[in-house]
């Protein structure tokens, strides 16, 4: 509890002028968990704290707007040897940033060539009529050209890997760590 104490926000907090202290009352849970967050700024996982942890599990997509929720994902499913589908989805929403139309080409074909071909080297698990309008896509390369398989691909990580990922040891352990 001393590292609480001790800690910047703790001061901030006993330095607040009293007209502060009435414009933003502090319930004793929120404080308590926002010196929580600041006691770990200076841990391995730095920037993270339990309030952050437990929203992973209000949803798939709270997980991966998490950069350390998207890291701990990725592991758990390295683990189970699924990474393919959270490793595609990234790629696709890095893909969506690019403003030539060159780079979209060439990323384009990599990303199919990578994920959507048959026998790709981390081939995605989707329907053959969605690869076949994704290599039509392919030939004008889009912002949206992989948004069908995006859309696949997240539905598979909600409805099988999420679930697993938060009865996973993986997950219970880096909760009772923070």
């Amino acid at each position: 509890m001393s590292i609480l104490l001790d800690s910047p926000a703790s001061e901030r907090l006993q330095n607040m002028d009293t007209e502060t202290k009435k414009r933003a009352p502090l319930s004793q849970a929120s404080l308590k968990s926002r010196l929580h967050c600041r006691s770990f700024q200076g841990s391995s996982t730095r920037g993270i704290c339990f309030e952050e942890v437990s929203q992973w599990s209000h949803s798939l997509e709270k997980l991966i707007a998490s950069k350390y929720g998207t890291k701990v994902f990725q592991a758990f499913l390295k683990s189970e040897f699924s990474d393919e589908n959270m490793e595609f989805w990234l790629v696709c929403e890095e893909y969506k940033k690019i403003r030539s139309s060159f780079g979209m080409k060439s990323k384009a074909k990599k990303i199919f060539q990578h994920y959507i071909q048959a026998e790709a080297p981390r081939e995605i698990n989707i329907d053959h009529k969605t690869r076949e309008l994704i290599r039509r896509n392919v030939k004008t390369a889009g912002a949206w050209c992989f948004d069908d398989a995006q859309r696949i691909v997240y539905g598979l990580m909600e409805r099988d890997s999420y679930p697993r990922f938060l009865r996973s040891d993986v997950y219970r352990a880096f909760l009772d760590s923070i």
